[in-house]
């Protein structure tokens, strides 16, 4: 005997049920971190922000997605259990830089953050950099691929705020928060990932030349340094491949001033538009 197909009032009482069965889960997940927050008396001093395991996490969620329900709904919905449940342990403010222009940062820092977590803006990189590291536990947001000034260089001294992750986590043409961003904290020990390393450069000699020498081997903001033919570079560069990028710069008629790591995050993870994964 076949089974009758379900009536609406049935699908209805199948979406109520699960509505409340998520909402039971988030309960269950604010005990948790209630008591996580016992454990770690929330004395510890840096970010609560913890880049590597978001990562991990925003990862995982996309490679077990399926189904109509959009991957920018689900993403955007993680992300904001994940950062109001981070606030819950340890409040924080997120500052941003609107030089890029307001309606893209504001919809990354929205999108990535929430609406509990207070939002600051700022005319400037420097001022993000300045009011995270006045702040205790505070997140900046800065574009990561221009830049008027070499706003990285305040990151340079031991004990000042560094970039520990680049959003979004995950990226594709069409995401609704695709600016991409640096994300800047006082780095928790254990938030730590090394993926990529930020580095802030001094060159001599800068010109096309050495541009397109760098242009294979990392990611790379410059921006004009005093002197003639120089340049004060960020440059965003797989663990260990530095060497290999000064050797470069060399070769193209520059010479390396001064360098310093200013920060580390995850690989770029990218999603095409036909769902494949790449991680360059």
């Amino acid at each position: 005997m076949t089974k009758p197909p379900p009536t609406l009032a049935d699908l209805r009482r199948e979406i109520d049920r699960i509505d409340e069965a998520m909402h039971r889960l988030l309960m269950e997940r604010g005990d948790i971190i209630d008591t996580l927050i016992a454990t770690k008396k929330t004395a510890e001093s840096g970010s609560a922000f913890r880049p590597a395991r978001e990562a991990d996490m925003m990862r995982r969620l996309v490679e077990r997605h399926r189904g109509i329900l959009p991957l920018d709904t689900a993403e955007s919905i993680w992300r904001v259990i994940i950062a109001t449940f981070t606030y819950v342990q340890a409040p924080f403010s997120v500052h941003a830089d609107l030089s890029a222009g307001e309606p893209a940062m504001r919809d990354s820092a929205r999108f990535h953050f929430g609406f509990t977590v207070p939002f600051v803006s700022h005319l400037g990189a420097a001022g993000v950099v300045a009011a995270v590291a006045a702040s205790r536990g505070d997140l900046g947001l800065v574009p990561a691929m221009v830049a008027k000034d070499p706003w990285w260089t305040a990151l340079e001294a031991d004990g000042s705020p560094k970039i520990i992750a680049r959003l979004p986590f995950v990226e594709r043409t069409d995401h609704p928060a695709g600016l991409p961003v640096f994300a800047i904290a006082r780095p928790h020990p254990d938030a730590v990932v090394t993926d990529v390393e930020t580095w802030s450069i001094r060159v001599a000699g800068w010109g096309p030349t050495a541009a397109r020498a760098l242009d294979p081997l990392a990611e790379a903001v410059a921006v004009p340094d005093r002197g003639f033919e120089a340049a004060a570079l960020l440059v965003s560069v797989a663990r260990g491949g530095l060497d290999s990028l000064e050797k470069a710069l060399v070769a193209a008629g520059a010479s390396v001033r001064s360098k310093a790591l200013v920060g580390s995050h995850a690989r770029r993870y990218t999603v095409a538009a036909n769902g494949a994964v790449t991680t360059p």
